[in-house]
Formats: structure tokens, C-alpha cells, sequence
């Protein structure tokens, strides 16, 4: 008794002791500022949340773009500039290299700066006549530009016939070069449906060699099997007539054969002996008949295998034509992408894009 009274008393200090864990948390959550949800839409809360963090990282996103485009402007600033000054460069060359072949101090009529008179003087202090600034050569250079101008278009137009006839000469030495590869080709095909060819036929010669000597072997096979079974059969009777011994009279087989020996008419032995000859005879057909089953199966497996490598010629055959197709279009294809090349050489454009413009393209994903 006093046992199940202890049992009941702990059960109702568990459930005491568990009151009061459970109000204890519940003061916990109702004092504790961090974690009080009493009055407040926890939900609500929770959805402003996360509204906050992704206008945060919306606001973080268009930061990187505006930075990724900012940095994208600044490497085509960089790009423009090194382009201007490479372009300003080359003309300063240019001008450099222009003063260099046509702008000589020899060449102009006052190239002392310090002392302008200089010719003059060398020329024994005589004034030409005319008006100041006039030059009376003038007539002389013209003819002399003209001149050297003649000179540079007639050098520009040989120049231009010369790469004119080298390109047309590269043109025949690839075209020949192609009809030379082109016959190699077909030379070689040519070679190598001969040597087919001949392995056919030697084949073919080879089967049809092995199946005469097999037909003869099977003839002479089937006349010694007939000269055998004759020979038996003869050997056979005369033994019947001929053995009448002590040892054939004893017992019931030597008595039967005595009695066939001695009593039997020479009919009904004659009759025996056809009769053997049919079964033998009976016997060979049979054998040949198989043997000719044999043989077709044989005429059967070499006609197949002479299809399929009829059949396997005939697709490498269509796959040479398919290839010699494929490699003619490449080449069609070559000479349109290189006239198209050509000519877009020949063409001159003003902006002319490169890394910097397809890179502002596809960096965002917006």
C-alpha cells in the first residue's frame, strides 16, 4: 500500500514540477524585451523585414551596375584617348615625314631665317625684276610637279599591275595545284577499285576452285562407297556359301544361313542381292542428297558474303562521293569567304569596333 502511495506522490511532483517550468518560460517570454511578441503582428514584422533587406539589395545591385558602367565609360574615356593620341602621333609623323620628303630647307626660296638675302647675295647683289614676292620659276616648278606627279601615277599603276599579275599568278598556281591534287585523287581511287578488283576476282576464282575439288572429292567418294557396299554384299554371299563349318551347325544362326545356302533358289538370292543394291543405292542418294545440301549452304554463305562485300563497296564507294561533294562544297565555301575577306579589306571604315564596345553588353542581368 504504502508503495502505490509513493508512486502517486512523485507522479504529482512531475506534473508540479512541470507547472511550474512551464510558467516560469512563460514569464520568460512575457518580461524578456528580445523576445515579446504579446501586441505585436509578428508577421507583419517579418514581411517589413524582409521588404527592408531586398530594397537593400536592390539599392546594392543598382550600385554595382552604376559602379560596373561608371568603370565601363572610364575604359572607353581610356580607350578614346589612347586612340587620339595615337592618332595625333601618327599625323605629326605624317607632317614630319611630308617636310622630310618634299619640304627641304634646299628647296625654298629663303631657308635662312637669320639671313634672308642670303641667295641674293650669292647671286652678286642682283635684284630681279618684278614685282616683290613674284617668283619668276614658278612656270618651271609646275612643269617640274606635273612631272614628278606623272612619275608617281605612272609608278602607282605599275605597281598596281605587278600585285595584279602576282595575284593572278597565285590564283594559277592554286588552281593547278587543285587539278593536281584533284588527279592524285582519282588516281588513286583508280588504283585502289583495281586492287578491289583483283581481290574479287581472285576470290571468286579461289571458290570456285575449292568447290570443284569438293564436288570432286565427293564423286570419287560416292563411286568407292558404291565399289565398296558391292564388294560387301558379293563378299558377304560368297562367305554365306562357302562357310558350312562345325561352329555354324552348332547354333541356330549357322543352322538358318546352312538352310538359306542350300535351299534357297538362285531367284530369290538374285532378289536379295537387288534388293541390298537398292538399300545401298537408297543409302548413297541419301548421302549425296545431303552432301548437295551441304553444298548449297556453302553456294549460300560465299553468295552472301560476296553481296555484303558487294554491298560494303558500294557504301564506301558512295561515301567516296560524299566526301569528294563535301570537300568541293568547303571549297566553294573558302573561295566566298575569301573573296568576302577581300573585299571587306578593300573596304575603309571610319569606326571600326573592338573590345571595349561588345564589352557593354551583358553586364547587368537586369
Amino acid at each position: 500500500m504504502s508503495k502505490v502511495e509513493l508512486q502517486s506522490d512523485r507522479i504529482a511532483a512531475a506534473n508540479l514540477e512541470r507547472r511550474r517550468n512551464r510558467e516560469l518560460q512563460r514569464k520568460e517570454r512575457i518580461f524578456n524585451a528580445k523576445v515579446r511578441t504579446i501586441g505585436v503582428d509578428k508577421d507583419a514584422l517579418d514581411y517589413q523585414v524582409q521588404e527592408r533587406r531586398k530594397r537593400e539589395e536592390k539599392e546594392a545591385e543598382e550600385l554595382r551596375a552604376y559602379a560596373a558602367d561608371l568603370e565601363r565609360q572610364d575604359q572607353v574615356a581610356c580607350l578614346l584617348e589612347q586612340r587620339q593620341k595615337q592618332d595625333r602621333r601618327q599625323l605629326e609623323k605624317a607632317i614630319q615625314q611630308f617636310r622630310q620628303d618634299f619640304q627641304q630647307p634646299e628647296s625654298q626660296r629663303e631657308f635662312d631665317i637669320n639671313n634672308p638675302n642670303q641667295l641674293r647675295e650669292q647671286e652678286g647683289g642682283q635684284v630681279l625684276e618684278g614685282l616683290a614676292g613674284q617668283d619668276p620659276d614658278s612656270e618651271g616648278r609646275r612643269k617640274r610637279q606635273q612631272e614628278q606627279l606623272r612619275e608617281w601615277s605612272l609608278q602607282q599603276q605599275r605597281e598596281l599591275e605587278m600585285a595584279r599579275q602576282r595575284q593572278k599568278y597565285e590564283d594559277e598556281q592554286y588552281d593547278l595545284s587543285r587539278v593536281a591534287l584533284a588527279s592524285r585523287a582519282i588516281e588513286l581511287q583508280k588504283i585502289s577499285e583495281e586492287k578491289q578488283r583483283a581481290v574479287a576476282i581472285a576470290t571468286k576464282e579461289f571458290n570456285v576452285a575449292k568447290v570443284a575439288e569438293a564436288a570432286e572429292r565427293q564423286q570419287r567418294e560416292r563411286e568407292q562407297e558404291e565399289e565398296n557396299n558391292r564388294v560387301e554384299i558379293l563378299n558377304q554371299l560368297k562367305a554365306g556359301e562357302l562357310s558350312v563349318g562345325q561352329e555354324e551347325s552348332s547354333s541356330v544362326v549357322g543352322l538358318a544361313r546352312l538352310w538359306l545356302n542350300k535351299g534357297v533358289s538362285a531367284e530369290y538370292k538374285q532378289h536379295i542381292i537387288d534388293t541390298q543394291l537398292q538399300q545401298a543405292d537408297a543409302k548413297r542418294r541419301a548421302s549425296v542428297a545431303r552432301k548437295q545440301q551441304e553444298l548449297q549452304d556453302d553456294q549460300v554463305r560465299v553468295d552472301s558474303a560476296r553481296a555484303a562485300l558487294l554491298l560494303e563497296r558500294q557504301q564506301a564507294r558512295i561515301s567516296r562521293q560524299l566526301r569528294r561533294a563535301q570537300d568541293n562544297t568547303n571549297a566553294q565555301l573558302a573561295e566566298a569567304q575569301s573573296a568576302q575577306r577581300k573585299f571587306l579589306d578593300k573596304q575603309e571604315y571610319s569606326n571600326i569596333p573592338d573590345d571595349s564596345y561588345f564589352s557593354q553588353f551583358n553586364t547587368t542581368t537586369r
